[in-house]
């Protein structure tokens, strides 16, 4: 593994059920997460995203291939790698704070006035002040959210993976949310895999895109976003911006028929099945 590299897959491949290789989920998916960096992870919808996230967090063991964590195999989950998902995962008896506070609490690595400070200040840095003391289900979406994201930072992983964690909200709920990731991120630069399945969201949080082919799924290119920090939505409007965004969808729309294609033809294959039995039946 070469130096400022945190993770490395090399030829991942993965499928389910008795035969696993019949029903292939990735194959020969090979790719680098540079340290520091804020990945994008985006491709046709099926195409094995959430299964890289498990593999890579070790909840997943790969058929074939290797993943590894700072040139160290990766066998099983570990305390390195830290994974936010799509459904809020707050625990609904402590408060906004206590949340934010309770993974280094826990850990016991710092002193508690120090972990109170920090999960303190990061409360205020995405915007809930005002609900430190409130629980969760005193909370809206996106503000669950939020504290969710500054929960998973005051941890400091060495890679932070987040699969879709906005998937749900509403489009003006999203786009804040956008915004106080790339806050985060851009304080703490910790090394982050996102997946996404909107390509705004992807270049508008990206430094690298990786765009992967329909399923099975590999990454089929790799795309360096040199869009300035500290990003700003107005970078969406920009003739670099749109540059990004037409390669990138060009990419995906070639992804999507091939997926659409294949999906096509296993329909009309059972609808022939299907006509045949019929045939045979007296």
């Amino acid at each position: 593994m070469r130096p400022g590299v945190t993770a490395e897959l090399s030829h991942v491949s993965k499928g389910f059920g008795k035969e696993a290789a019949a029903n292939p989920v990735l194959e020969d998916c090979s790719f680098e997460l540079e340290t520091g960096k804020l990945t994008v992870l985006i491709g046709p919808s099926g195409c094995g995203k959430s299964t890289l996230i498990n593999v890579i967090a070790g909840y997943e063991h790969p058929d074939a291939g290797t993943v590894r964590i700072f040139d160290k195999p990766v066998s099983s989950p570990g305390s390195d790698r830290l994974v936010v998902f799509q459904e809020t995962a707050l625990f609904p008896w402590m408060t906004t704070l206590q949340n934010v506070a309770y993974g280094p609490l826990v850990q016991r690595t710092k002193p508690r006035a120090e972990v109170m400070q920090e999960a303190a200040r990061l409360v205020e840095l995405v915007g809930l002040r005002e609900f430190t003391d409130k629980y969760p289900n005193q909370l809206s979406g996106g503000m669950q959210r939020r504290a969710e994201l500054a929960r998973a930072m005051i941890n400091e992983p060495a890679l932070m993976m987040l699969d879709e964690p906005f998937r749900g909200l509403d489009a003006m709920t999203r786009e804040l949310m956008q915004e106080y990731f790339v806050r985060l991120y851009e304080e703490r630069r910790l090394t982050v895999l996102f997946v996404s399945s909107e390509i705004d969201e992807a270049i508008f949080l990206a430094d690298t895109l990786l765009v992967m082919s329909h399923r099975p799924g590999r990454v089929i290119k790799s795309i360096p976003i040199e869009l300035p920090r500290p990003r700003l939505p107005a970078v969406l409007t920009s003739m670099e911006y749109l540059h990004y965004k037409s390669e990138a969808l060009e990419l995906l729309h070639a992804e999507a028929m091939k997926a659409f294609a294949a999906g096509s033809k296993a329909a009309a294959d059972f609808v022939d099945a299907y006509a045949a039995r019929d045939e045979a039946q007296p």
